[in-house]
């Protein structure tokens, strides 16, 4: 038996071993990509592909830690309802043998080609990185084809997650970077065949431009066009907080410019976050049969407190985002519930309601699943809050225009918060999971996303005023598909 049969069939005993003692988690998703074992982390290889969507995914099957990660695989025909496909790749190669890290997919002559990274350390820790390549002509069996890049020398070994894209009759590829100076980067490259590329430079980063002193390290880049404009979505690795901004260890987020694919420029505005949570990282991105700019991204992000997650008790840790659809809307990008998870909703209920300095529990729905929408939301003085599970807090300020996610740390109860600047609040799209809150804040203009872990018995929903206000509200459970 080959090494990628014996890793493939030590995969598969991992699931069947833990299937009963994962189930059993009271915080497990109700409709959000989970790994069926371990630890789940970027998302990879995103693509819409004969009649399906295919979402790969960085797996450490075997615990809830880091180490040399598999590529785990997920298939959907409607975004809903997801297969859990058979292993896609597995560090069992002298180019990938510390982890199969992430990339992208795309079809090329009509069969499945997946571009990562492939990590390779020695004995000191001295790492080594390689370009690779993958190809499927049923999109669940790879066939590795090793390495189809090398180390450009101005660049250090933290330099992988290849996004591709065809346009204008080639290929393009954008990989994260780190300069020799130490500089985060955006490398692009070009080809006619997926298998020969050439160094095109650097279109964002790398000591220059708007971004030449924006943190050491470029994570996950796409490059798309949308609305008439070219998005560059990447996570910026040492960013300092500043103010409401770049709370969390790293960040997720974006520059909107003009792509000259023709001579390989890339000429942008300023950065911005993606989202204003505690938990979004790596997010990818395809367009489907629609032409529909859909996003995903990995709910949590690096170097966090991750054994503190109350789900490793139960052998499993993370999960994806819900998918979302993109538009740009006066210059900056929105982000809103893919319209598929309508599918979803059922028991709806609808209302108004006034408060006046007060506070009121508001059975809005039973149940631990939930769609929320509020609607012509009036508050002309004070603030509004609503409590979610008794874990979680949405205020907005009228008197700050500062709209806030607040949590009990799950490390050790302190509230902890993120906000943003808002002209003003008119509506909020609420999605709860049983450990996860998503919060889209007027039709996507900015969006908030978080873990938290209510208490078993509070699944209540309180709102309050410190002046009068009122708001309509449509709500539905939400159905269990994992």
């Amino acid at each position: 038996m080959d090494l990628d049969k014996q890793l493939k069939k030590r995969v598969n005993d991992e699931i069947k071993g833990n299937k009963n003692k994962v189930e059993k988690d009271p915080f497990r998703l109700h409709y959000h990509i989970m790994p069926p074992v371990g630890l789940l982390n970027d998302p990879n290889g995103f693509i819409w592909w004969k009649g399906q969507y295919h979402l790969f995914y960085q797996w450490m099957p075997f615990k809830t830690g880091h180490g040399a990660k598999f590529w785990g695989h997920y298939s959907s025909t409607d975004l809903i309802h997801w297969k859990h496909e058979e292993l896609a790749l597995a560090p069992s190669d002298w180019y990938d043998k510390n982890g199969c890290y992430s990339g992208s997919a795309i079809d090329f002559e009509g069969k499945l080609h997946l571009l990562y990274t492939g990590n390779v350390k020695d004995e000191s820790g001295n790492r080594e990185t390689y370009q690779c390549l993958a190809v499927s002509e049923n999109g669940i069996n790879f066939e590795k084809k090793g390495p189809i890049l090398n180390l450009p020398s101005q660049y250090t070994a933290h330099f992988r997650d290849p996004k591709v894209w065809e346009q204008d009759d080639k290929y393009f590829m954008v990989i994260g970077a780190q300069t020799k100076e130490l500089k985060g980067a955006v490398a692009l490259f070009s080809s006619n065949n997926l298998t020969d590329w050439t160094h095109e430079g650097m279109i964002a980063g790398g000591g220059e431009g708007k971004l030449k002193n924006f943190g050491y390290m470029f994570e996950c880049p796409d490059l798309f066009h949308l609305n008439g404009h070219d998005v560059l979505i990447f996570s910026p690795q040492g960013i300092e907080a500043c103010e409401m901004k770049y709370n969390n260890v790293y960040q997720s987020g974006y520059v909107i410019g003009k792509f000259d694919s023709k001579n390989c420029v890339y000429t942008h505005g300023d950065f911005e976050e993606l989202d204003r949570g505690f938990d979004f990282y790596a997010p990818q991105t395809t367009i489907d049969n629609d032409g529909r700019r859909i996003l995903i991204a990995w709910m949590s992000v690096p170097d966090q407190n991750e054994q503190d997650h109350p789900t490793t008790e139960y052998k499993w840790l993370h999960n994806m985002t819900i998918p979302r659809e993109l538009s740009i809307v006066e210059g900056r990008v929105r982000q809103k519930p893919a319209i598929e998870l309508k599918e979803l909703r059922q028991n709806f209920s609808e209302g108004y309601v006034k408060l006046d300095k007060e506070s009121k529990a508001i059975n809005f729905s039973e149940g631990e699943t939930l769609e929320l929408q509020l609607d012509d939301v009036d508050i002309p003085n004070g603030m509004l809050e609503l409590t979610l599970y008794g874990n979680a807090r949405l205020l907005y300020s009228n008197e700050h225009s500062v709209f806030t996610m607040e949590r009990k740390s799950y490390v050790d109860g302190t509230i902890e918060k993120r906000q943003c600047k808002l002209d003003k609040l008119h509506s909020l799209t609420i999605f709860i999971d049983t450990s996860s809150i998503e919060v889209f804040v007027n039709d996507g203009e900015e969006s908030f996303t978080m873990r938290f872990y209510p208490y078993k018995n509070d699944k209540v929903i309180q709102v309050g005023s410190t002046e009068k206000c009122q708001f309509k509200y449509q709500v539905w459970n939400l159905k269990k598909v994992f």
